[in-house]
């Protein structure tokens, strides 16, 4: 080692997902959305004016906030933006993970969460899922410095009713609660329900899935207005520009064609529910997903095995090399013809 070395801060990074290139291939691996951005989003990009690109974007990304609030009937100061889920979860991990006692997620949940813990010298426990992959409430009601989870959760797909959230909440009125909802919008109805009866209640969500705006980096949260102001005066304090004139524009595009949204929504939800019928005809078992992913395990086939006999079909999907899931596949939702060449393949496959 050399001596500099002895300075750098080292951390085991988060494992994103595989983001192949190859002509016709069906890209199942990372939870994207397989129709393209609403009409709307297309129509703000070819008007949009190039000339702004030169000038710094609005800090406040206030067009971006208000349109949020108008779609969702609630006040622009409950709103912040960021660059992706990611970004908003990492400052708020930032902001209000700050006690010596131990924050808590679940044992199998979204990876980049202990990975943002050590980052940032943050203690935690993993309380463990139960055997069918469920949140253990009652873990949730020890000393603790925040909790954090997604619902539905990743990688198994299962989702708690606000009644669950709210319990958990109602334990823990003395630390930050964090809900990541990416995949809400295929699920159920979201926590920002209890977001005026639960001061501490921060809820996240990404415009990467259910809004097909992956490649353009857009997150917010929504909280009260006290827990907004102490994430905005974070941010200010390294980057006062974190959102880009094009993302803030197009996002804005992109909440207000809420049409399409619901369209799409539907159409997602409707494969996934065709999906899991295919796929306990071939004897594959799973968590009931209420995401845009399938979390499927076969008795007789290895997970590994198949994921790699896939890929060389240049069908791509996820396998997690770790204790409990590693016998599992996530499978992101596509659309009905490419759900049909996935099955197609797995039947032939499993004749062998």
């Amino acid at each position: 080692m050399k001596k500099w070395e002895e300075n750098v801060r080292r951390v085991v990074p988060y494992t994103p997902g595989e983001q192949p290139n190859v002509p016709g291939m069906i890209k199942l691996n990372t939870n994207e959305n397989p129709y393209p951005p609403a009409p709307g989003v297309l129509q703000a990009l070819a008007e949009m004016d190039a000339e702004r690109f030169r000038l710094y974007p609005d800090p406040a990304s206030s067009v971006l906030v208000e349109a949020l609030a108008d779609y969702y009937h609630r006040p622009k100061e409950q709103f912040f933006v960021g660059v992706g889920s990611d970004d908003v979860l990492a400052m708020a991990f930032q902001t209000f993970f700050n006690s010596k006692k131990p924050i808590l997620f679940p044992d199998i949940t979204y990876s980049f969460y202990p990975v943002w813990a050590d980052l940032f010298g943050i203690p935690y426990e993993q309380p463990a899922l139960d055997e069918a992959f469920q949140v253990v409430r009652e873990d949730y009601q020890r000393e603790n410095g925040g909790i954090v989870f997604p619902n539905p959760n990743a990688p198994t797909g299962l989702y708690m009713e606000p009644a669950g959230v709210e319990e958990i909440l109602c334990r823990n009125p003395d630390v930050v609660v964090i809900v990541d909802e990416a995949y809400v919008d295929f699920a159920g109805p979201s926590a920002m329900e209890l977001i005026d009866r639960y001061e501490n209640l921060l809820v996240v969500q990404t415009f990467s899935k259910s809004r097909s705006m992956a490649g353009m980096r857009i997150g917010f949260a929504v909280g009260n207005p006290v827990l907004i102001q102490y994430l905005n005066d974070v941010k200010y304090s390294f980057n006062s520009y974190t959102m880009s004139q094009a993302a803030l524009e197009l996002g804005a595009a992109c909440v207000r064609d809420g049409a399409y949204f619901q369209e799409t929504q539907k159409k997602i939800i409707a494969a996934r529910e065709r999906t899991k019928e295919k796929l306990l005809e071939l004897g594959f078992s799973f968590p009931d997903s209420r995401a845009n992913f399938i979390f499927a395990r076969h008795e007789s086939c290895s997970a590994s095995e198949m994921f790699e006999a896939l890929k060389k079909q240049n069908i791509y999907v996820r396998h997690f090399d770790a204790p409990r899931i590693r016998d599992y596949l996530r499978i992101t939702i596509g659309t009905d013809e490419q759900m049909d060449i996935l099955i197609g393949f797995l039947r032939e496959y499993l004749k062998r």
